[in-house]
């Protein structure tokens, strides 16, 4: 590993910690050049498919675009970023497990309504009305009566 500050090419691990439920490896680090310390992280790459929009084209998919998405949807509502974490992984997950090499924009935005279901209603709503473009408060009503009759079960 290459040091970040001098760009020595040999630097000495001082400790490894496991972190997010073991998938990822922490490590500390030193330079013995200029004696400076830094961290790396280590994750297993998975290949996660190519998402197909809905005019056609396919772009690469994007954990930033994903989070930014949840993050607009539960703006000042009471989710912990760890909590928005874990439903990213769950939708990443199953992404992995579907195996196929494209993904329509569609399905995600499925997988991310029925996190979002489970979070926080209202960021539900949020989503949903971008998602299905309402033009009208009678659509916002029924998402909303949905809402509240799953909350009844």
């Amino acid at each position: 590993m290459h040091c970040p500050f001098c760009g020595h090419d040999d630097t000495s691990v001082l400790e490894t910690r496991l972190t997010d439920g073991g998938s990822v490896n922490r490590r500390r680090r030193r330079c013995p050049s200029c004696d400076k310390r830094f961290t790396t992280y280590e994750r297993i790459e998975v290949m996660l498919p190519v998402v197909v929009k809905r005019d056609g084209s396919r772009v690469e998919y994007s954990r930033e675009k994903l989070k930014a998405s949840f993050t607009l949807a539960l703006r000042k509502r009471p989710v912990s970023a760890a909590a928005v974490d874990d439903a990213i992984q769950r939708i990443e997950d199953k992404l992995v497990t579907m195996a196929a090499k494209e993904v329509p924009s569609e399905r995600i935005g499925e997988l991310v309504m029925r996190e979002l279901k489970k979070l926080d209603k209202i960021a539900y709503i949020r989503f949903a009305s971008v998602y299905f473009s309402f033009n009208d408060v009678g659509e916002f009503k029924e998402v909303i009566q949905e809402v509240e009759k799953s909350r009844r079960r």
